[in-house]
């Protein structure tokens, strides 16, 4: 570790302090001064019930300071090396203040069983808390910045090995100011010629090797840092994660953040989405009924054998009819007028088989309407992969079937980037992204942007 790593580590306890200090005393301050969180309207009665200033130190401000440090310490706010982005840290700024908060709440009311001197001030300490607790720690990141623009702090790493470094752990190690990175070699002499290295990365580690040991013994006895980067995994990055099997360590690779609780959350919007869906548009849902009795006769629904899931299981997809009856059967006639001739779907532009009502349905995405039912009985989601033909999926290629990761949706990355103008292996990778980077804002920027290109009827066949 670097001394300034150590220091600016450091200097987060002090700054946090005196950033609760700051927000208790101003908090205190406005409370007596009768001022709400809505200037220019006043609201309050006069404080009758605040302690002075000295025994609100004593009593609060100092008991307060320490727990919120202790808090921050449990949330891992004050490692002295991390890797966290700014945003994840300004995150667990906000959580601690909230349970900081709870925790103060918890103390009168369970221990000392009495109310708070005042609800105003406190939800004052708790807004202030997270403000100045960003803005010190914000402080503290620009202050070391500049000295690791100065050339204070900066980490030597050289990569060696074999193999080239991969370019993603290449570009970081050359843009990123926290390293210098001198280049990669090949062997342990050319180490040694090399002078104040901080990190050898090696590229193609093997236990069972001479060289690897050695290099890591020097690194030992010259008190060198050591680490490298796993074969199998560095191509393949996402959402790794260390466990243990007893004391041993093992990295665990995960092909989407959409497990444990992330698929929970997702499934609970998916219920609440489709059933608020389901109940706005029911009268829609009533009159394009009628309109397919009228015009296309029975059945109104086309129910489509589809295969989506972890398990590849196969899948009833409804949707209102917009061909003529016995449609599949015809298919294998149509076949060679397919336009996507880059991949296993089967599409073609002006299908002779479509009805005029249903182009219309098509050309504004309402015949997809009736899958919300899908997804309120949990075979498909709001957002995913489309779901394909069981044909069309048996010609997948291994790395395709990756998409088979999580539920398919109604919509998708692919279909707010170019629906079917796209080629189908765009599709297959703006599909794995969407599963390896997911996230419920993902879903809600996906849900937006669906919106506008159903209105703008872009790659709608």
């Amino acid at each position: 570790m670097k001394k300034s790593e150590a220091v600016f580590g450091l200097l987060r306890i002090p700054v946090d302090a005196l950033a609760v200090f700051a927000a208790l005393t101003l908090a205190y301050r406005l409370r007596l001064s009768n001022i709400d969180l809505l200037p220019g309207i006043q609201l309050l009665e006069p404080a009758s019930t605040l302690p002075d200033m000295p025994d609100y130190l004593v009593s609060f401000v100092m008991p307060g300071i320490l727990g919120f440090l202790l808090i921050a310490a449990c949330l891992s706010l004050y490692v002295l090396l991390t890797t966290r982005s700014a945003w994840n840290e300004i995150g667990r700024i906000l959580i601690a203040s909230f349970l900081w908060l709870v925790a103060v709440i918890a103390w009168y009311f369970l221990v000392k069983k009495q109310l708070f001197y005042s609800r105003m001030l406190l939800l004052h300490s708790g807004f202030l808390i997270a403000c100045f607790a960003i803005i010190g720690r914000s402080s503290v990141t620009l202050l070391q910045r500049a000295f690791l623009q100065c050339g204070i702090g900066v980490r030597s790493v050289v990569s060696i090995g074999a193999r080239a470094i991969v370019k993603s752990a290449k570009a970081t190690l050359t843009d990123d100011v926290r390293y210098a990175y001198l280049g990669h070699i090949g062997s342990i002499v050319e180490l040694k010629k090399l002078s104040n290295v901080d990190l050898v990365l090696q590229t193609d580690p093997d236990p069972k090797d001479a060289v690897t040991n050695a290099l890591i013994e020097y690194c030992r006895s010259e008190h060198i840092g050591y680490a490298f980067l796993p074969p199998v995994l560095a191509e393949n990055p996402h959402q790794l994660r260390t466990d243990y099997i007893g004391l041993v360590p093992m990295l665990a690779f995960r092909p989407t953040p959409l497990d444990g609780w992330g698929r929970i959350l997702k499934r609970i919007c998916d219920i609440i989405g489709s059933t608020v869906l389901l109940i706005l548009l029911l009268p829609l849902l009533c009159i394009l009924c009628i309109l397919c009795i009228l015009f296309q006769g029975f059945p109104i629904f086309y129910i489509s054998h589809r295969v989506g899931g972890p398990n590849h299981r196969t899948i009833f997809v409804m949707k209102f009819r917009t061909m003529i009856r016995n449609a599949d059967k015809k298919k294998a006639e149509l076949q060679k007028k397919s336009h996507r001739t880059d991949g296993p779907l089967f599409k073609m532009k002006n299908d002779p088989r479509v009805t005029g009502l249903g182009r219309v349905l098509r050309r504004w995405s309402l015949d997809e309407l009736p899958q919300l039912l899908n997804v309120f009985v949990g075979h498909m989601s709001l957002v995913g992969p489309r779901p394909h033909l069981p044909e069309e999926v048996s010609k997948y290629s291994t790395y395709e079937r990756r998409v088979f990761a999580v539920k398919p949706g109604i919509t998708g990355f692919p279909q707010v980037s170019g629906r079917s103008d796209l080629p189908f292996k765009e599709e297959v990778r703006l599909d794995l992204q969407y599963i390896e980077e997911w996230s419920p804002f993902l879903d809600l920027w996906i849900l937006w942007r669906t919106a506008f290109v159903v209105i703008k009827r872009k790659g709608a066949d």
